[in-house]
């Protein structure tokens, strides 16, 4: 299966009964494993789950921390790109040169790195003690 097909296919399970807009993300891990998860909303605001932090879980949960593609779609009229905390929880686990791929379900794609999304990224080079 490929990520589009996995992105495509987890889509149609997302639970959105409030904003009735739907996220289904997918992730290769370093071990050529695809994840896939899709956004979880809550009648409580902000208390749901975005699709890419779903997939994240998902592979970290199956015992893997590094992907290395991403692919992320939304029935929208432009590419879906991820929220800010995504693109810092998707730096988490992967490095700039890392693809994610946003798409539309009519098809339209477009290709970013996790660098290009996130430039300037807070990571652990921050946290070390001069």
């Amino acid at each position: 299966m490929t990520l589009k097909a996995a992105a495509t296919a987890v889509f149609q399970n997302a639970y959105a009964p409030y904003s009735k807009f739907k996220v289904g993300a997918a992730i290769r891990a370093a071990s050529g494993t695809i994840y896939a998860g899709c956004n979880v909303e809550n009648v409580s605001y902000p208390e749901g789950t975005c699709a890419e932090a779903g997939a994240i879980a998902a592979m970290v949960a199956a015992g893997e921390t590094e992907l290395t593609e991403v692919y992320v779609i939304a029935e929208s009229p432009m590419p879906i790109s991820p929220c800010g905390g995504c693109r810092q929880k998707l730096v988490e686990f992967g490095k700039g040169h890392v693809p994610v791929i946003m798409g539309t379900i009519a098809g339209e794609e477009q290709v970013m790195t996790l660098a290009d999304l996130l430039p300037g990224a807070f990571n652990t080079d921050h946290m070390k003690k001069s």
